[in-house]
């Protein structure tokens, strides 16, 4: 819809993991730094925590893109499942057509697999999201895929994704023999102010914009102590700055536009100034009745004196 309007070729704050709009800030740089060398080096277990819309989903997707065929991807949504749950779930994501009818005989057909993906030179990879969720016989289910390798290296590389309390679950006394076998642990966190307002410029930049500097510095401020440096919750303000600033014809998008923006979100309303002025501007249907019979009254007063005075006038003559 404004598209156009500020000359862009796409819409830059989409909140889809696109591995085109990744902003690598010093942290994100970092974390792609590790995931990459531990994939490609086959390290086994990684770790990636970061609190929700730090943009975890959309490093994986820039890892999965830049590595390309030389992975083979298994990318576990779903992470209320059991251990069962998680082996058909996976074999099912990598395309294995299961025959099994019990656990041990999907085991097999894991195996097979893996085995056959060595021998091609490819590199499986299990990603589960929101591992925070799993529960202890889920997360030793996984320690136990990790079994499978050669003398040298792991068939498989696993890769547990969440929220900081992740890091708590595995640091229970439970799940020593897990916390042992993690060869790498990243973790992200929230942008500074001085990354927001580049992440920002940034996503305008790719999106096709001549002019990264839409947003004034006085509303990158403001979206900057909203989101707190939340990548997620950036893309929302800011995605309706745009689209109101569309709609008020404003080139710019300023503080007050922001602020405008923050009321909708929370409240899903118009912003109290705004319905103010809405009302100053369109009357309610009781005024415009009142109009309406203002109007009439007059009109009846003005033909009486027209009558009164052609009447008078012929009286005269």
């Amino acid at each position: 819809m404004y598209l156009n309007f500020y000359g862009l070729r796409e819409i830059p704050f989409s909140p889809t993991p696109d591995p085109k709009f990744l902003f690598q800030s010093a942290r994100h740089r970092e974390a792609l730094a590790q995931l990459t060398y531990g994939v490609s080096e086959r390290k086994g277990f990684i770790v990636l925590t970061g609190q929700i819309g730090t943009g975890k989903t959309t490093l994986l997707r820039t890892l999965m893109e830049r590595m390309g065929s030389a992975i083979s991807v298994a990318y576990v949504h779903n992470s209320t499942l059991g251990g069962e749950g998680l082996l058909e779930y996976a074999l099912q994501d990598w395309g294995v057509k299961s025959l099994g009818t019990t656990h041990a005989q999907r085991l097999g057909e894991l195996s097979e697999f893996l085995i056959d993906q060595h021998r091609q030179g490819s590199n499986p990879v299990l990603v589960v999201d929101e591992a925070q969720n799993l529960t202890m016989e889920a997360l030793e289910s996984v320690r136990l895929l990790s079994n499978f390798e050669t003398s040298r290296q792991k068939l498989m590389q696993i890769l547990l994704v969440g929220q900081p309390e992740l890091r708590d679950t595995l640091n229970l006394p439970e799940l020593r023999q897990l916390k042992q076998r993690i060869a790498l642990r990243c973790h992200i966190g929230p942008l500074s102010p001085e990354e927001t307002r580049l992440y920002i410029r940034h996503r305008l930049s790719v999106a096709g914009a001549t002019d990264v500097g839409i947003f004034s510095d006085a509303a990158v401020q403001k979206i900057t102590e909203y989101s707190h440096g939340f990548p997620r919750v950036i893309n929302m303000v800011c995605d309706h700055c745009l689209l109101s600033g569309y709609a008020d014809s404003k080139r710019r998008i300023d503080a007050r536009t922001v602020d405008e923006a923050i009321e909708y979100l929370e409240d899903g309303e118009r912003p109290s100034w705004k319905r103010a002025r809405r009302r100053r501007l369109v009357p309610s249907p009781t005024a415009v009745w009142a109009a309406r019979g203002s109007v009439a009254v007059l009109v009846a007063v003005i033909i009486a004196i027209l009558v009164f005075a052609a009447n008078a006038m012929g009286w005269l003559h």
